[in-house]
């Protein structure tokens, strides 16, 4: 048994990393989101910034506004269609983590069986050992007697 108790251990370290490792995997995406995100709100701070100039000179910057404002469209749907696709990928590693986890925890429930199993068998052959002592001393009496 103590043999499986240190394999056991071995496989909890393992899957413990493993854990770990998808949980640095997720907050990398988490922080690439956050930064998509944030481009995403620089960018539409750009285009107010923008309306706001050609607002004040319809004249002469009316023309390059429109461009402009198109090429904000086409960065802005890219940006969106990254996002979306990096939400799926969160969502697929979410799942995976949460997979790995599921795995300690049933490794750490079969290390915390096999050890109330160890106590047990212990726990028996004391038992036993405690059981051939009182019939001995009980055989001694009876020849005393």
């Amino acid at each position: 048994m103590a043999k499986k108790s240190q394999e056991i251990k071995t496989l909890i370290r393992v899957q413990s990393w493993s854990v770990d490792e998808q949980r640095r995997m997720l907050n990398q995406l988490l922080d690439r989101e956050q930064t998509l995100i944030e481009d995403g709100h620089r960018m539409d701070r750009q285009l107010i910034a923008e309306q706001q100039v050609a607002a004040a000179d319809p004249s002469l910057a009316g023309f390059a506004y429109v461009a402009y404002a198109k090429n904000h469209r086409t960065k802005r749907d890219n940006l969106n269609t990254l996002l979306t696709a990096l939400r799926a990928e969160i969502e697929q590693q979410r799942d995976a983590l949460a997979e790995a986890y599921r795995e300690l925890k049933v490794l750490e429930e079969v290390k915390k069986n096999w050890h109330k199993a160890e106590q047990a068998e212990a726990a028996r052959r004391d038992q036993i050992d405690l059981d051939e002592i009182a019939q001995n001393l009980h055989r001694r009496n009876q020849e005393l007697v």
